[in-house]
């Protein structure tokens, strides 16, 4: 339904958590090398558990050739700097999330060459940095998915 796009990530368990993630909300995951670490590595696979077999993964050698493969979708950086808060977004399905790496976030030239509209932020106290890599995603898909239904009647309820 959606598109999670990792640029650069470089601490295994985040990517591993964003792997379960995307496998339960149904999103493709996009990894932009380099990585900070092997794909297969035992860290990765026990953050993401068994889902790396649910989840779809696609690695792309740049950026470049990530957007050319996303040829017609929104795409939308989040970023700490970012002026609009992703709450004022209606999200449509297939669009497209951007997330840095952990350690420095997304370069200038990439936020450069989108629109202001398509730079979003997560909301923090004053004073704080930022959030964790897979919390940040969860937040940003799951509005999306919200907004969207959930999948209408595709969704599974876990047990209570």
């Amino acid at each position: 339904m959606f598109h999670v796009i990792l640029f650069e990530p470089e601490i295994p368990p985040n990517t591993g958590n964003v792997i379960r993630l995307c496998a339960n909300a149904g999103c493709v995951l996009h990894l932009i090398k380099p990585l900070g670490f092997e794909l297969h590595r035992r860290a990765v696979r026990r953050a993401g558990l068994d889902y790396d077999e649910l989840a779809v993964v696609q690695t792309h050698a740049n950026l470049e050739s990530c957007r050319a493969r996303l040829a017609g979708v929104r795409l939308f950086a989040i970023e700490t700097g970012a002026h609009r808060p992703y709450s004022d977004v209606p999200f449509r399905p297939g669009d497209a999330f951007l997330f840095g790496p952990e350690t420095r976030g997304l370069p200038a030239a990439v936020l450069q060459a989108l629109p202001p509209e398509q730079r979003l932020s997560i909301p923090l106290r004053p004073g704080n940095r930022s959030l964790n890599l897979a919390n940040a995603v969860a937040v940003i898909v799951y509005e999306a998915w919200r907004q969207n239904g959930f999948g209408a009647g595709e969704l599974s309820r876990t047990p209570a």
